[in-house]
């Protein structure tokens, strides 16, 4: 009989490329994870893995078993959702990656709201970047996540998920007090060709849209500073080290040193949930849309 846990961690092995990798995926330690290796390869007879250099690699019949494990593990899951939605009751637990500002400007109300409608469901959230959230779906180590796209740089989605829009987020300019255009009613990208910015830190994806964006005006950016969270990035901006995009989701109180400008041409990011298509049908899921939706509704009005 082939053990699920084992398989499990087979599969987050030959997903992740290296123990150590799968060992981050499951939250346990590497020794967990060749603990449950060395088992399944006693329990197959097979010998899974094979040294590589520092590293290891899936031997043939490691690769077999791994594609088996996937196709097993999703029906599993599918079975569990079959399961969950039979009781029409949204309970256990549910894991959820957002990105900071949607955790702030979202997950208060959303979760406070399936605490009180739901109380036998724990929805534990986590942090993370739409470029991590999205493959951590695909692989099964969260639930669901909330992403974004830019109005003009979509985020690249595997098949296999399916996604739920939750609002339409509009993005500022954010300048110092003593910018020359801090008194303006509207500004136009191309205004500030001369300008220093603070950005995201280079490789994630809010990163790659402000380039791609400000090299489609005809500006050629120059980031003098970069920051995770908005409120540094706002700081940075109220020292008059530079100017910066500043979505209105989760924004919070804007620094008494800093003017927020609208942009002609509206800039929006599109907020929207994703999920394993095959967990459809756990109403758990649907549960959480719901929620997401309906803080959404409150950011909105």
């Amino acid at each position: 009989m082939l053990n699920l846990d084992r398989l499990r961690t087979l599969s987050a092995v030959a997903r992740h490329g290296s123990v150590s990798g799968a060992a981050d995926g499951l939250h346990v330690t590497t020794s967990a994870v060749s603990q449950q290796l060395a088992k399944l390869e006693r329990e197959t007879g097979q010998q899974l893995l094979a040294k590589q250099g520092r590293g290891v690699r899936l031997t043939d019949a490691g690769r077999l078993l791994a594609d088996h494990a996937s196709r097993i593990l999703s029906q599993v899951e599918l079975a569990q959702a079959d399961l969950e939605a039979r009781r029409g009751q949204a309970v256990g637990e549910l894991l959820v990656g957002a990105f900071p500002t949607a955790a702030r400007g979202l997950f208060p109300a959303a979760l406070a709201g399936l605490r009180e409608a739901h109380p036998q469901l724990r929805a534990r959230l986590t942090e993370m970047d739409p470029d991590s959230a999205v493959p951590r779906v695909v692989r099964g180590d969260i639930d669901l996540a909330v992403v974004l796209d830019w109005y003009n740089k979509p985020l690249p989605m595997p098949e296999g998920l399916a996604k739920a829009p939750l609002l339409d987020d509009p993005a500022d300019v954010a300048v110092p007090v003593g910018h020359p255009l801090a008194g303006r009613r509207e500004v136009e990208l191309e205004e500030f060709a001369d300008d220093e910015w603070i950005s995201w830190p280079d490789g994630e994806f809010c990163h790659d849209w402000l380039m791609l964006t400000l090299r489609g005006k005809g500006v050629e950016p120059r980031i003098s500073h970069m920051a995770e969270e908005h409120p540094t990035q706002l700081a940075l901006i109220a020292a008059g080290l530079g100017v910066g995009i500043a979505p209105r989701l989760g924004r919070g109180p804007v620094p008494e040193g800093v003017r927020v400008l609208p942009v002609r041409h509206t800039m929006r990011r599109h907020v929207y949930a994703v999920w394993r298509a095959d967990a459809d049908r756990r109403p758990s899921i649907r549960a959480a849309v719901d929620a997401l939706r309906a803080a959404g509704e409150k950011v909105s009005a």
